[in-house]
């Protein structure tokens, strides 16, 4: 299926896209992951989440971005990328939208609304996302009677963002590599040890 995206639709920002403030968030944000960033290493980042990952988990990513975020360990790592490239904002508008749509109590709606607007859309949001006028427009008229759904074409015009455009660059990066190639290591190692411990005993030999 084709996807349309509007004239002059961006990409992924990057650092010069940003706002001031959304700058120099995103260097806070880049301080608190600066280990994961100067190594290229993810392990590092999911070595202490359990269960544990595995290379099976972390090739499943590269089959869809859906798979990477139904993941624990892949949001966690999608998420450090982000904040190495300075658009960690995309990731947090959908997922402030997905806990928006989960709201049981209509009365919270309202205030929860105006506050992801206020963040991420707004015309002096902290944390602003790239959508086009159009859809900007619409979500702004959305708010005025709030529903689950108000925020649904924003989310998607940033789920697509991050779907073609975000997620093959993580891909291709040296932590996602990186990251194969170590749990690739790992695995080997253990079927070898499966392997060595599954060997019957060797019995010794009858004097003749």
């Amino acid at each position: 299926m084709d996807i349309y995206f509007p004239s002059g639709f961006p990409m992924c920002r990057g650092i010069t896209g940003l706002s001031n403030n959304c700058l120099e968030r995103a260097k806070r944000l880049k301080a608190c992951v600066g280990g994961f960033l100067q190594r290229q290493d993810l392990s590092s980042l999911c070595k202490y989440r359990k269960p544990r990952l595995t290379l099976e988990e972390c090739l499943l990513w590269k089959l869809s971005f859906e798979k990477l975020l139904s993941s624990k360990h892949g949001l966690y790592a999608f998420r450090a990328f982000l904040v190495s490239e300075f658009s960690e904002e995309n990731i947090a508008f959908y997922l402030a939208c997905e806990d928006y749509k989960s709201t049981k109590s209509a009365a919270k709606m309202p205030s929860k609304a105006k506050r992801i607007y206020e963040e991420f859309i707004g015309s002096e949001a902290p944390r602003e996302v790239n959508i086009d006028y159009e859809t900007r427009d619409i979500t702004q008229a959305n708010l005025k009677s709030p529903t689950a759904s108000c925020f649904d074409m924003a989310q998607y015009r940033i789920y697509i963002l991050m779907e073609k455009d975000c997620h093959p660059r993580f891909l291709r990066s040296a932590a996602y590599r990186n990251l194969v190639n170590q749990l690739t290591v790992k695995s080997a190692k253990a079927r070898s040890k499966k392997a060595i411990a599954a060997r019957p005993p060797i019995e010794d030999e009858e004097p003749k």
